[in-house]
């Protein structure tokens, strides 16, 4: 069968195109950060939003006003908590991850990727990605709190400033 009946696919447009409009007009009030990808937490909340709205959508035992409930907690905890960690160091550390470096000055920090669960081939991929073809080029490459490889290039006369702030014996 492709579908139960016609009252199920009107359902499923019209809670659809409200729970969306809802969701935008929630997602435009609360501002850029609640879908940013800045860090675990982040991610978290931008799962259980689509989650949320794919529960809203299908299932019959969830009703409109519930999803739009549960919307708005999503975000309204999600914005507290990024107001509170902009304000509160405890709070930022609870929540934000550190970046944490893997290769530097030609050589791969291996407790770091140990302790990251990355491996060096992946290190190596991430470099290759960014137009790189020997390892000798690259400066450091450091693991970001959201999961991303950046790559930084070996410059004359570097100073490390954007690395301030990441835990490494080499710097």
């Amino acid at each position: 069968m492709f579908f139960n009946d016609e009252f199920s696919l009107l359902r499923v447009v019209i809670v659809g195109t409200l729970a969306y409009l809802s969701l935008v007009l929630l997602l435009r009030v609360s501002g850029k950060r609640t879908l940013s990808k800045m860090n675990a937490f982040d991610l978290v909340v931008t799962v259980a939003i689509g989650s949320t709205l794919a529960t809203v959508l299908l299932s019959k035992d969830v009703a409109l006003a519930e999803g739009v409930v549960a919307f708005t907690l999503l975000i309204g905890l999600q914005y507290v908590i990024t107001w509170l960690s902009v304000r509160s160091r405890r709070v930022e550390n609870l929540i934000k991850a550190e970046p944490s470096l893997l290769y530097f000055n030609g050589r791969f920090l291996h407790e770091a990727l140990k302790g990251e669960r990355v491996t060096e081939a992946e290190v190596r991929a991430a470099v290759r990605s960014q137009g790189s073809s020997e390892m000798e080029s690259v400066a450091a490459v450091v693991l970001e709190t959201d999961g991303s490889l950046t790559v930084l290039r070996n410059q004359d006369d570097q100073v490390f400033t954007s690395l301030k702030g990441i835990k490494h014996p080499a710097l």
